[in-house]
């Protein structure tokens, strides 16, 4: 009778350590699930914001682009000694030699000798190309205008060192300083002191 007791009590012990097991494994398996589920709930959000934030970035660096490319151009005005007189619009950076390519090159008849083709061009500028036997008062050459004043816009680096307390040094700041819309940009910009500027003030001219 006690023997069958013992096996009894057993039977029920071994039962309930069963269904304490089995609800343990049920419950860890119900915790995975939602383990599982909130990480890739987590994983779709992140790569969602992540796709927008891309979105967005492209946007930016776009509008940036095309911003950067339309203050980057020049328009110019070329006249004289070059098969295409007209106006040009050019990259920011380019020289006189550019401009004359895409006038079609010089005539014949250009004056070569007056000409500075390393000359950087600035925006609304005019450059007229002197032809044979024409000179910087029938011309406007490039580095000088019309009146023989001195263009800190254009003139190469000999042309500006004619001018008085402006030697070589000074000369290759003007130029590093370009473009300039008024003389006295060459104060704010730091290309000269004040006293070289009144030196040189009445001899130069940006257009």
């Amino acid at each position: 009778m006690a023997e069958s007791l013992s096996e009894n009590d057993s039977d029920q012990t071994n039962s309930s350590l069963n269904k304490f097991l089995s609800n343990k494994i049920n419950l860890a398996v119900v915790g995975l699930l939602f383990v599982g589920l909130f990480m890739l709930a987590f994983g779709a959000g992140t790569f969602l914001l992540k796709g927008s934030s891309s979105k967005d970035d492209i946007k930016i660096i776009s509008s940036e682009e095309s911003a950067s490319s339309e203050a980057g151009e020049i328009v110019v005005h070329v006249d004289g000694a070059v098969n295409a007189p007209g106006v040009y619009k050019l990259s920011a950076d380019s020289r006189v030699n550019d401009l004359v390519a895409l006038a079609g090159g010089l005539t014949e008849d250009a004056n070569t000798e007056s000409l500075n083709l390393a000359a950087k061009l600035s925006d609304g500028q005019k450059i007229y190309l002197p032809k044979v036997g024409e000179s910087a008062t029938s011309g406007q050459v490039a580095g000088e205008s019309s009146s023989g004043l001195i263009n800190v816009n254009t003139a190469s680096e000999s042309q500006l060192d004619t001018l008085p307390s402006v030697g070589p040094v000074t000369a290759g700041k003007i130029i590093a300083s370009r473009p300039y819309s008024s003389p006295e940009e060459l104060l704010s910009k730091k290309a000269v002191g004040s006293a070289t500027y009144n030196k040189i003030k009445d001899l130069i001219t940006v257009y």
